[in-house]
């Protein structure tokens, strides 16, 4: 049987070689900690034509009354990387649970919410995210005849900026400013004489509750058509010609309102480490966007000053805090719901 401690438990963890889309034993190591303390556990295997099949854990305990959800995610992202697609993880398992008669009531996120110091955040929504990538058409040539060739990179120059300027809005009262950022031109060109026959742009946006992912795409889709009909390819010949192909599954924003969730954690905040946690809607996005259909959601963590980076770590007497934390929660929130 494991033992119970936060220190002991997370080094089982750490020593499993869970590198995305790999389990890597830390959900068998998760179910030997979970099963001997009375939960029934289920290892469910997602699956999706063209992307690896990953194996999802769903722990329960208790009969009936209000159901309190715990989520979080054992796996890593490989060295210098970012995270896989969010195919077949927590929405995938949250269907086949809900398919399955299970209900949720509230939520808690252990995603690492602090900036500072145990007690800073918690984050009770975020922003949405959009990405996209655009394409403009020229004419490949040769530098030293430019009029027998189009130069797309002279549009796709004036199109980037059209999508940073002017600023989208200036915040809200929940959420900052929508921000838009181009994060690589390219013409896939190792010739400094040729003139490249396309070259493409991708951007990405947070975005906060003054948009929809859909006003939000009718309102870049503007942008581009203006920058494109004002931004020929070179003097006196036709507007620039582009198209845009949009990522998959844009996120969307987001605020939970439900006191009796948002009390209980700020309470148990405030009652172990004396702090007021500020809410707070900053930040990328989790998994927290997909739980957000099911029941009222709310993120609250470690702290994440080395997050992604070489050498991650966390101060033990943190983890030992957020346990802390954690325990108080759970007998707030239960006092809440059954109140």
């Amino acid at each position: 049987m494991f033992p119970t401690d936060p220190v002991s438990n997370l080094a089982a963890l750490i020593r499993c070689p869970s590198v995305t889309p790999a389990e890597g034993g830390a959900l068998a190591a998760l179910e030997a900690m979970l099963a001997p303390v009375g939960f029934k556990v289920d290892r469910v295997v997602a699956k999706e034509p063209g992307t690896p099949d990953i194996e999802n854990l769903y722990a329960r305990t208790g009969g009936e009354g209000p159901h309190l959800m715990f989520a979080g995610h054992t796996d890593v992202v490989p060295v210098g990387d970012e995270e896989g697609p969010a195919i077949n993880g927590t929405v995938k398992l949250l269907e086949w649970a809900a398919a399955r008669g299970e209900r949720w009531d509230a939520c808690l996120v252990g995603e690492p919410t602090n900036p500072d110091c145990i007690g800073d955040m918690i984050k009770i929504g975020r922003r949405g995210s959009l990405s996209g990538r655009i394409t403009v058409h020229g004419v490949q040539g040769h530098a030293a005849y430019p009029h027998l060739a189009d130069n797309p990179v002279r549009s796709i120059l004036q199109i980037a900026q059209a999508l940073m300027d002017p600023p989208f809005d200036d915040g809200t009262e929940n959420f900052q400013p929508s921000n838009l950022e181009v994060t690589t031109i390219d013409v896939g060109n190792t010739a400094v004489n040729v003139i490249p026959a396309k070259a493409s742009a991708a951007f990405n946006i947070r975005f906060n509750d003054r948009w929809t992912a859909e006003s939000l795409m009718a309102e870049i889709v503007a942008r581009l058509d203006r920058a494109a009909a004002g931004s020929a390819l070179r003097p006196g010949r036709a507007p620039a010609r582009y198209e845009i192909v949009w990522n998959e599954r844009p996120s969307h924003v987001f605020l939970t309102r439900n006191n009796a969730l948002i009390d209980s954690l700020s309470g148990a905040v405030e009652a172990v480490t004396g702090r007021q946690p500020q809410l707070s809607t900053t930040g990328g996005t989790s998994d927290a966007r997909f739980i957000k259909d099911y029941c009222p959601v709310v993120e609250f963590g470690l702290v994440g000053k080395t997050m992604h980076m070489v050498d991650e770590r966390v101060a033990l007497a943190d983890l030992e805090t957020l346990t802390g934390i954690y325990e108080t929660f759970i007998a707030r929130w239960f006092g809440h719901a059954a109140a």
